[in-house]
């Protein structure tokens, strides 16, 4: 509580923070010698294993097609904020970002630039026995909430509002772009993402990390104040956290900081009333105004006061 009130620096995920995070899968646009389907099955296959959402929504689009079957993959390997790989009916299959799926999936550059299409949006990358085999676009929107929120913060004395993503650099730059902060980063992994928050910590400034998925509890755990949107699920991402947002809104983070700089200012109040009045009594009771039995009763009364007053941090 009182990190939260002290805190300078708000850092946010991108996917299921700033964004709404239901995301859907807007197009697949697979690769000569593949068909869109089957590269959909096969990415679903080795995104079963993982809790990304993301990955929730590659497996979510499969089981949607006709006879919505998904295969099982074997040698299962994920790589948290960069993708995963397995071998699925005998073919190997690489899942993920850009970076992590490029290497092992070879094609030329015109036809790259034909999968990546114009514009920029969040894809997942899909490669078959070393051959890029399609490219899925994702589609998402921002929160209606997200401009009051950081309006308020920025109100609030919280000058500094960053972007970290492990998501493609040029998407997460329009992101914040739009709405309105300045400092981002992309193609982060998780273990970055936890380095730029001890890195602003090391500067001086309390921070407040917010994010949702898995890829962000090394970043949670590294902040002053980590704070979990579980409202997707939760599991190690709020075992990281000390916030933990039970419903999928980021105005309760705002509520968040009320409640730590409201409790903090009762304490202070608690404090200096406290000690003020026992310092008077005192001075009192030493110029032989307050005898011994009226004093201890004088002092139980100001503790009682000072119970009653912090009290009121528990109401709405």
């Amino acid at each position: 509580l009182e990190r939260l009130a002290a805190t300078t620096v708000a850092v946010f995920d991108k996917t299921g923070t700033v964004t709404v995070g239901r995301p859907r899968v807007r197009q697949l646009r697979p690769a000569e010698g593949f068909v869109a389907n089957d590269v959909l099955r096969y990415a679903a296959a080795v995104e079963q294993g993982s809790s990304h959402l993301l990955a929730r929504v590659i497996v979510e689009s499969a089981e949607a097609l006709e006879g919505g079957t998904v295969p099982q993959a074997s040698a299962h390997i994920e790589s948290p904020g960069q993708g995963a790989v397995g071998t699925v009916q005998g073919r190997e299959v690489h899942v993920g970002a850009r970076s992590f799926v490029l290497p092992h999936g070879k094609i030329d550059s015109g036809q790259l630039a034909r999968l990546e299409g114009a514009g920029i949006a969040l894809r997942a990358y899909v490669a078959i026995d070393g051959r890029l085999a399609g490219v899925i676009e994702y589609a998402d929107e921002l929160r209606p909430e997200l401009a009051g929120v950081l309006a308020d913060m920025r109100g609030w004395g919280i000058s500094r509002l960053l972007l970290l993503s492990g998501d493609h650099a040029p998407n997460v730059r329009a992101v914040a772009a739009s709405v309105g902060i300045t400092e981002v980063e992309g193609d982060l992994l998780p273990a970055q993402k936890a380095a730029v928050v001890l890195r602003l910590r090391s500067a001086g400034e309390v921070v407040m990390m917010v994010g949702d998925g898995t890829n962000d509890a090394p970043a949670l755990s590294s902040a002053d104040v980590g704070v979990a949107l579980a409202g997707h699920g939760g599991g190690i991402t709020a075992e990281a956290a000390d916030v933990i947002i039970l419903v999928d809104s980021l105005d309760r983070v705002m509520d968040a900081l009320a409640i730590g700089r409201r409790t903090m200012r009762i304490a202070k109040q608690s404090i200096v009333a406290g000690l003020g009045l026992s310092g008077v009594a005192m001075v009192a009771a030493g110029l032989g105004y307050i005898p011994p039995a009226i004093g201890a009763l004088l002092q139980e009364a100001i503790d009682v006061a000072v119970i009653l007053n912090a009290v009121r941090a528990s109401r709405g």
